[in-house]
């Protein structure tokens, strides 16, 4: 019905808001509180409430009650890595054309974030595969995604990427490896025909690599970007931009398998980007009068 608000119950997360602007994903627990620079909020005051409604700390402070994004907890997981950006997460799920029901390789586990947009995407009936040589990235990735409510669409696999992936004809991979190179074929072991590969890497050198790697296993439509983010502060008759500015995140490297090659690499020494050719061809007259 118009004007009904979600009601919060226990077991829910919910995306607090402070007085400050300040954020906090928290999970309802019966009896349990939440402690703030503003004072306590007891769990049991939230449950009952609908988003967008606010509650009262211990100290008569308000804070309003938000319905997480996947951004949100993508952002607010337990860290033991670097995570994958949601800015680089969502070109991944464009470029790779990830959906319900596909099947996906992720290999390098990190703090889980990645993860949680792919296991988003393949809901309800996807799967994805989660692999990492260390035990406490995968066991910190594991307790993210149950967080998450998406512990069920996730299985996890601890092994190195030099030994290969057990799953065969999946949709895609995505590999965030020191050294990606060393899972390209592994990868095209495990994609059938046409499936997308996808990777991030910090640097210039190991994009060089890796896209030789990619060249030479046979997958085309390879392709290398990075995306850049600057909010705007809006402030009538001086809006500018922020001076933070999320920057340099890591380079992202598209590729699809083709199982007969049709050109020769010798012949292309320089490739340009996808974007930049269907640009082009979008610009070519269909005819003339």
């Amino acid at each position: 019905m118009p004007g009904m608000t979600h009601e919060v119950r226990a077991g829910d997360q919910v995306l607090l808001l402070s007085p400050d602007g300040k954020t906090y994903l928290l999970g309802l627990v019966p009896g349990g509180s939440f402690g703030t620079h503003h004072g306590n909020l007891r769990h049991d005051e939230i449950v009952g409430k609908g988003f967008g409604h606010a509650v009262k700390t211990s100290l008569g402070h308000r804070y309003l009650i938000l319905e997480p994004t996947l951004e949100d907890r993508m952002m607010k997981v337990k860290r033991l890595t670097q995570i994958i950006y949601p800015k680089d997460a969502a070109l991944i799920l464009l470029k790779t054309g990830l959906g319900s029901g596909m099947r996906v390789i992720e290999c390098g586990a990190g703090s889980g974030s990645s993860s949680m947009a792919i296991a988003n995407a393949l809901a309800p009936n996807g799967k994805l595969y989660v692999y990492d040589r260390q035990e406490r990235f995968l066991e910190n990735a594991r307790a993210n995604l149950d967080r998450a409510g998406l512990g069920g669409m996730v299985e996890y696999r601890l092994r190195d990427v030099t030994q290969g992936f057990d799953e065969k004809n999946v949709d895609a991979v995505l590999l965030d490896l020191p050294s990606p190179w060393e899972g390209v074929a592994p990868a095209r072991r495990a994609l059938r025909g046409g499936g997308r590969l996808a990777s991030l890497s910090p640097t210039y050198n190991q994009i060089e690599k890796m896209v030789t790697a990619l060249d030479e296993a046979g997958f085309v439509l390879i392709e290398t970007l990075e995306l850049f983010i600057r909010h705007i502060l809006v402030r009538e008759g001086k809006t500018r931009p922020f001076e933070r500015v999320i920057g340099h995140t890591g380079f992202l490297t598209f590729a699809r398998l083709a199982l007969d090659r049709f050109y020769s690499s010798e012949l292309e020494e320089v490739r340009e980007p996808v974007s930049a050719s269907i640009a082009v061809e979008e610009e070519e007259p269909s005819g003339s009068l």
